[in-house]
Protein backbone atom coordinates (compact mmCIF):
# COMPACT_ATOMS: atom_id res chain seq x y z
CA UNK A 1 0.00 0.00 0.00
CA UNK A 2 1.22 3.60 -1.08
CA UNK A 3 2.16 5.39 1.81
CA UNK A 4 0.05 8.01 0.59
CA UNK A 5 -2.87 5.85 0.60
CA UNK A 6 -1.45 4.69 4.13
CA UNK A 7 -1.60 8.64 5.43
CA UNK A 8 -4.77 9.08 4.37
CA UNK A 9 -6.26 6.26 6.33
CA UNK A 10 -3.94 7.11 9.23
CA UNK A 11 -5.40 10.73 8.73
CA UNK A 12 -9.15 9.59 8.72
CA UNK A 13 -8.56 7.36 11.94
CA UNK A 14 -7.45 9.86 13.59
CA UNK A 15 -10.55 12.62 12.82
CA UNK A 16 -12.57 9.78 13.49
CA UNK A 17 -10.98 9.71 17.04
CA UNK A 18 -10.73 13.07 17.18
CA UNK A 19 -14.61 13.44 16.25
CA UNK A 20 -15.27 10.86 19.40
CA UNK A 21 -13.05 12.11 21.56
CA UNK A 22 -11.88 15.52 21.16
CA UNK A 23 -8.47 15.04 21.95
CA UNK A 24 -5.91 17.52 21.61
CA UNK A 25 -4.14 17.87 18.53
CA UNK A 26 -0.97 16.87 19.32
CA UNK A 27 -1.91 13.11 21.10
CA UNK A 28 -3.40 12.99 17.40
CA UNK A 29 -0.26 14.03 15.30
CA UNK A 30 1.57 11.90 18.03
CA UNK A 31 -0.19 9.01 17.03
CA UNK A 32 -0.43 8.07 20.97
CA UNK A 33 -3.73 6.65 20.04
CA UNK A 34 -2.79 4.01 17.95
CA UNK A 35 -1.41 0.54 19.23
CA UNK A 36 2.48 0.55 19.82
CA UNK A 37 3.43 -1.85 17.46
CA UNK A 38 1.84 0.44 14.95
CA UNK A 39 3.02 3.37 15.85
CA UNK A 40 6.70 2.48 15.40
CA UNK A 41 5.96 0.43 12.25
CA UNK A 42 4.91 4.17 10.53
CA UNK A 43 7.66 5.08 7.94
CA UNK A 44 8.23 8.94 7.94
CA UNK A 45 6.73 10.02 4.94
CA UNK A 46 3.61 8.28 5.52
CA UNK A 47 3.67 10.12 8.91
CA UNK A 48 4.37 13.41 7.89
CA UNK A 49 1.16 13.54 5.28
CA UNK A 50 -0.76 12.21 7.70
CA UNK A 51 -0.03 14.63 10.27
CA UNK A 52 -0.35 17.74 7.77
CA UNK A 53 -3.92 16.52 7.30
CA UNK A 54 -4.86 15.82 10.64
CA UNK A 55 -3.74 19.42 11.81
CA UNK A 56 -4.56 20.74 8.97
CA UNK A 57 -8.30 19.42 8.95
CA UNK A 58 -8.81 20.64 12.69
CA UNK A 59 -6.85 24.05 12.52
CA UNK A 60 -9.25 24.66 9.47
CA UNK A 61 -12.88 22.78 10.98
CA UNK A 62 -14.87 25.60 10.75
CA UNK A 63 -14.37 26.88 7.27
CA UNK A 64 -14.48 22.77 6.48
CA UNK A 65 -17.56 21.91 8.31
CA UNK A 66 -19.45 24.88 6.33
CA UNK A 67 -18.04 24.18 3.49
CA UNK A 68 -19.93 20.79 3.67
CA UNK A 69 -22.88 21.78 5.42
CA UNK A 70 -23.10 24.14 1.69
CA UNK A 71 -23.00 20.99 0.12
CA UNK A 72 -25.64 18.62 1.65
CA UNK A 73 -28.80 18.20 -0.01
CA UNK A 74 -32.05 18.09 2.69
CA UNK A 75 -29.65 16.49 5.12
CA UNK A 76 -28.00 18.01 8.36
CA UNK A 77 -24.10 17.35 9.08
CA UNK A 78 -24.96 16.30 12.43
CA UNK A 79 -26.85 13.42 10.87
CA UNK A 80 -23.97 11.96 9.15
CA UNK A 81 -22.24 9.05 10.43
CA UNK A 82 -18.98 9.52 11.84
CA UNK A 83 -17.45 7.83 9.59
CA UNK A 84 -18.50 9.49 6.88
CA UNK A 85 -18.13 13.12 8.49
CA UNK A 86 -14.23 11.97 8.62
CA UNK A 87 -13.46 11.40 4.95
CA UNK A 88 -15.62 14.28 4.11
CA UNK A 89 -13.23 16.43 6.10
CA UNK A 90 -10.26 15.19 5.35
CA UNK A 91 -11.04 15.29 1.88
CA UNK A 92 -12.12 18.77 2.04
CA UNK A 93 -9.34 19.82 3.74
CA UNK A 94 -7.71 18.24 0.80
CA UNK A 95 -9.55 19.68 -1.91
CA UNK A 96 -9.87 23.45 -0.34
CA UNK A 97 -5.80 23.59 0.67
CA UNK A 98 -3.12 20.55 -0.80
CA UNK A 99 -3.83 22.22 -4.45
CA UNK A 100 -0.85 20.25 -5.81
CA UNK A 101 -2.62 16.75 -4.89
CA UNK A 102 -5.50 16.24 -8.35
CA UNK A 103 -9.08 16.80 -7.02
CA UNK A 104 -9.71 13.38 -9.07
CA UNK A 105 -7.04 11.61 -6.79
CA UNK A 106 -8.95 12.91 -3.44
CA UNK A 107 -11.75 11.57 -4.70
CA UNK A 108 -10.90 8.45 -5.65
CA UNK A 109 -8.93 8.03 -2.78
CA UNK A 110 -11.88 8.84 -0.56
CA UNK A 111 -14.36 6.67 -2.30
CA UNK A 112 -11.72 3.64 -1.55
CA UNK A 113 -11.43 4.58 1.88
CA UNK A 114 -15.40 4.75 2.14
CA UNK A 115 -15.90 1.28 0.37
CA UNK A 116 -13.38 -0.40 2.73
CA UNK A 117 -14.38 1.45 6.43
CA UNK A 118 -18.06 3.09 5.62
CA UNK A 119 -21.51 1.60 5.42
CA UNK A 120 -22.19 -0.25 1.91
CA UNK A 121 -23.55 2.73 -0.32
CA UNK A 122 -21.59 5.57 2.01
CA UNK A 123 -19.49 5.97 -0.98
CA UNK A 124 -21.89 7.61 -3.46
CA UNK A 125 -22.86 10.08 -1.02
CA UNK A 126 -19.01 10.89 -0.27
CA UNK A 127 -18.83 11.53 -4.08
CA UNK A 128 -21.50 13.53 -5.07
CA UNK A 129 -20.85 16.01 -1.74
CA UNK A 130 -16.93 15.81 -2.86
CA UNK A 131 -17.52 16.20 -6.71
CA UNK A 132 -20.16 19.23 -5.65
CA UNK A 133 -17.42 21.01 -3.67
CA UNK A 134 -14.82 20.30 -6.36
CA UNK A 135 -16.83 22.08 -8.83
CA UNK A 136 -17.46 25.04 -6.84
CA UNK A 137 -13.75 25.36 -5.98
CA UNK A 138 -13.18 25.44 -9.43
CA UNK A 139 -15.18 28.37 -10.00
CA UNK A 140 -13.38 31.44 -10.87
CA UNK A 141 -13.80 33.47 -7.73
CA UNK A 142 -16.53 36.31 -7.95
CA UNK A 143 -15.29 39.58 -7.43
CA UNK A 144 -16.51 42.81 -5.81
CA UNK A 145 -17.31 45.60 -7.84
CA UNK A 146 -17.00 48.20 -5.24
CA UNK A 147 -18.62 51.74 -5.81
CA UNK A 148 -16.71 54.63 -3.52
Amino acid sequence: MASRRKGRILAFQALYFWESNRVPVEELVNFAWLEEQKRISLDEETSVFSRAIIAGTIENINNIDRMIKDHLENWDISRLNRVDLAILRMSVYSLMFQKDIPASIVIDEAIGICREFGADESYRFINGVLDSIRKTLLEPEKTCVCQT
